[in-house]
Order: C-alpha cells, then structure tokens, then sequence
C-alpha cells in the first residue's frame, strides 16, 4: 500500500452526486502510467509491463474503471494529418455573469465541434476556449456564424498558436517512495 496515502489519493466520481475517494498503490500508479502512455496495450503485455499475471492486471484495470480513475480510452489523431493546421485560443467576456447566462454560454458552446476544450476563467475575461479549424476563414465562419451568435457575450479575443513547444495528455502522477 502508499505510504503517502495523501498523494495517492485520487478523488473520482461514479455518479455526478456520489463521491469517494480510491486509495491508489505503487501497482495501481505503474497501471496507469503505462496505460496513459498507450491505452491500446492488451491486458497481457500491460500485465508484463507491471509484473502482475494477468488476471490481477485485469481486475486492477476494472477498478480504476468502475471508480472514475480511469475515464475513457481514446486515440488522439494528428491535427494537421487531418487537416486542422490552425490552434486558436479565444478569451470570451460575457455581459453578465449569472449562473443562467454561464449555463447557456456553456451548453450552446459545447455544441461546436471545432472546441476543443473550455474553460471558466477568473481575470480579464470568463471563459478560455481552444479551437482547432482549418484555416483563418475557417476561423472566421466560426466566430461569425457560430460563436457571435450565442446569446451574451460581449467581448471576443483571439490568440493564434504560432508553434506548439509541448502538449500531453498524460497526468502527473504522485511518485512514490523507493523500497
């Protein structure tokens, strides 16, 4: 088991109002650590790579599963393979901040598929959001057609990526200490 019960604790949800807490040990972290760097891996050569037999390997796998540790599993494509050349962040004020207008702005923002992620911000303005378009007039019909249109926002920004320096899906995860 951790030692350092405190970082190895990963708080997770199975349903949106129940919460709990799943202790996480030295196997469990290797688990998702290999798991995070490849989660096409078969049961067999996971359980290879963490020096488990594969039945255990497997029963580990489904708790972090059923517990919320582990959300989904996904293949992450190449944006330019897929033609999306262009990153742009978009820094989005509204007129107000009242929960029904940042319920609105977030169920009609989530809509778009060329959003690739949102984010409520404190500062300057309320919402961050990143998109992934083909082109500048791409970017155009979307801020134009899709994003002017949602009811309550007053100012919009836009940031261009001119170059990516690092981009990772995978999480830090609490290192444990050597035996």
């Amino acid at each position: 088991m951790c030692e350092q019960a405190d970082l190895c604790s990963i708080k997770c949800r199975d349903k949106p109002t129940s919460k709990h807490v799943m202790q996480l040990d030295a196997l469990d972290l290797r688990i998702l650590a290999e798991l995070q760097q490849d989660g096409s891996l078969s049961n067999v050569e996971l359980a290879r790579r963490v020096h488990l037999s594969p039945s255990p390997c497997l029963v580990r796998v489904k708790a972090l599963e059923s517990s919320g540790v582990i959300q989904r599993y996904v293949a992450l494509a190449n944006p330019k393979a897929v033609g999306l050349g262009l990153n742009v962040f978009i820094s989005i004020s509204l007129k107000e901040q009242a929960k029904d207008s940042l319920a609105e702005f977030e169920r009609r923002i989530a809509e778009h598929d060329e959003v690739m992620e949102c984010y409520l911000m404190t500062g300057d303005s309320d919402y961050l959001i990143r998109v992934a378009v083909r082109d500048i007039g791409e970017l155009e019909r979307f801020i134009l057609e899709q994003l002017t249109p949602i009811p309550g926002i007053e100012k919009i920004r836009s940031s261009f990526a001119l170059k990516q320096v690092r981009y990772k899906t995978a999480l830090p995860l609490p290192s444990l200490p050597h035996r």
